[in-house]
């Protein structure tokens, strides 16, 4: 049976799991790209982000990820690499079977599965973060300035 057709919910991890992505939804997204756009050039350089409508996520590796207030963490699952998950958080099935199931559903790969708000969020379009990159999310949010 598959993962996503059995019901499932989130528990909390007993150990979280070490981040390889920054998450943040809403204003706290907004908050993370006006931190990114003052990065070091060298910093920002080891970082790659995609967003959408209400999303940002940052790759990289646990040091380099940008903190503020409201981001949440992720990493990809230890027996589904192409599925990442909160660090906080985990499914109560085997992370292969979802895996599995959210790869049957959704064509693109890697999948960020967020636990609130619950999400898919495709990863297969991160781009090395840039000053350009952080404009071209600014206007894609209608923000008329990174920094501002």
């Amino acid at each position: 049976m598959s993962a996503l057709t059995h019901p499932w919910r989130w528990r909390s991890r007993q150990a979280p799991v070490e981040a390889q992505a920054a998450v943040a939804w809403g204003d706290a997204a907004r908050r993370m790209l006006r931190r990114l756009a003052l990065l070091e050039p060298e910093h920002a350089a080891r970082l790659h982000a995609t967003a959408n409508g209400e999303v940002l996520v940052v790759t990289g590796s646990t040091a380099d990820l940008p903190w503020v207030d409201g981001v949440a963490y992720a990493a990809p699952s230890a027996s589904a690499p192409h599925l990442w998950l909160p660090t906080s958080w985990e499914p109560d099935v085997p992370q292969d079977l979802l895996g599995q199931a959210v790869s049957a559903r959704f064509k693109r790969s890697p999948l960020l599965v967020w636990h609130e708000p619950a999400a898919v969020v495709p990863l297969d379009r991160l781009l090395a973060v840039s000053p350009a990159l952080v404009q071209r999310i600014a206007d894609y949010w209608g923000v008329s300035h990174a920094t501002a």
